[in-house]
């Protein structure tokens, strides 16, 4: 299956959902219409049941976003501004928040909105030529699409505030050392991957995978004690499910489990 959109594609082949940013001759810059668009596609995703991962990537082999796009906001008034980063942050939890898990496939550069789109996602797969970086300070203004809160859950406050203060550019052998990507592949094999890993999350049960991300996610939000209950409730109540019926049973009985995602 395969949406109509201007500026993103949305391809859905079995299980996997691959969101391409499709601005190549802008360096996948996001724009009103581009953020509107993803959140459009989300809409998508969320309803589709039959979705089990997806994969966000940028088409052509420069850049994954190279950021928000400049020449948009550079007319902006102070509260335009503000409701430009209220868009951006709405569609990037959105992203965030979708049942599903979300890899991101990261072509090329990263910077600004772009290293924080692939924050809001789950897993981060990166080529070799990747470069990511917040340059906003060297702009006049901020990271507004959510660096600010994820950069410094992702890799602890002092080092967001070396990146985003710095607003360096930062080679991809570095980003792997301090935990930003889960893996570095050669450009041409980056999809591959992506997909190969997408399958292996999809093989298992969909329930248990949505679930097992959702307390991840929550519980980071909250002390170990609540967390660990959470994980105790949650664990619990899957057992009331088809699913881990399945699972158990095939695999005392030695063959492979079908789930049904109930």
């Amino acid at each position: 299956m395969m949406a109509k959109y201007k500026t993103i594609i949305l391809d859905v082949k079995d299980d996997i959902a691959t969101l391409t940013l499709n601005r190549p001759q802008a360096l996948n810059a996001l724009n009103t219409q581009v953020l509107l668009e993803i959140d459009q596609a989300i809409n998508v995703i969320s309803a589709n049941q039959a979705i089990k991962v997806v994969i966000v990537t940028g088409a052509g082999n420069k850049a994954f976003v190279a950021g928000a796009d400049i020449k948009e906001m550079a007319t902006k008034n102070a509260i335009e501004g503000q409701r430009f980063s209220e868009l951006g942050n709405r569609t990037f939890s959105k992203l965030a928040n979708l049942k599903q898990p979300v890899i991101a496939a990261v072509n090329g550069y990263a910077l600004g909105g772009g290293l924080e789109l692939a924050l809001a996602c789950d897993i981060r797969i990166a080529s070799t030529n990747a470069r990511i970086g917040q340059p906003e300070v060297g702009l006049g203004i901020i990271p507004g699409f959510g660096a600010t809160q994820r950069l410094s859950r992702a890799l602890g406050p002092a080092k967001a505030k070396e990146y985003i203060l710095t607003a360096r550019n930062v080679k991809v052998d570095e980003a792997l050392r301090v935990g930003l990507f889960n893996k570095v592949v050669e450009p041409e094999h980056l999809l591959d991957e992506a997909n190969q890993m997408a399958a292996q999350i999809a093989a298992n049960a969909p329930l248990a995978v949505q679930n097992a991300k959702a307390v991840i996610n929550e519980g980071f939000e909250i002390n170990l004690e609540q967390g660990l209950k959470l994980e105790e409730n949650t664990f619990g109540m899957l057992f009331a499910t088809n699913d881990q019926k399945e699972g158990m049973g095939a695999f005392t009985e030695k063959r492979k489990a079908v789930f049904a995602s109930r």
